[in-house]
């Protein structure tokens, strides 16, 4: 286990989450008083989505490739993947293969742009709130075919 690549890692989420946050409570919008469910839920779903993404999709292969290995097909459009290398290659690959451990960052750069950009972060965060919700709507038509 590559507890000191873990070590940078972490230090560079959490520096990178508190000078956004006081870049934020300093800024002339500063923090907003809550987040409403709504954004909440979008926020979510997107977050989901995008991690899965970044951590099994084919098409973002290319991006895990430095630090995995091609195993096998994992079902719909996404792949099983070995992480490889040692220190902080393979501390980053386990951080790109899994889409528990990614979806921290994803969310946090979510609720960062809805911070400084909502509109725009609300655009880009219903793109992927409706390619989850297509997703569930293939796996359900496909579903239905079988029966």
């Amino acid at each position: 286990m590559p507890l000191a690549g873990y070590a940078v890692l972490l230090g560079i989420y959490n520096t990178a989450f508190l000078t956004l946050l006081l870049t934020a409570e300093n800024s002339e919008k500063g923090l907003p008083e809550r987040i409403n469910l709504a954004d909440l839920l979008l926020l979510g779903v997107a977050t989901h989505k995008l991690s899965r993404i970044i951590a099994k999709d084919r098409v973002t292969s290319p991006l895990r490739a430095p630090f995995t290995e091609y195993v096998e097909p994992a079902g719909e459009s996404e792949i099983k993947e070995k992480v490889r290398g040692r220190g902080i290659q393979r501390a980053i690959g386990d951080l790109l293969t899994c889409p528990f451990c990614i979806s921290p960052w994803v969310a946090a750069g979510l609720a960062f742009g809805f911070v400084f950009k909502p509109r725009a972060t609300r655009v880009i965060a219903g793109v992927f709130a409706a390619a989850t919700v297509s997703e569930f709507l293939h796996r359900a038509a496909d579903a239905a075919k079988e029966k």
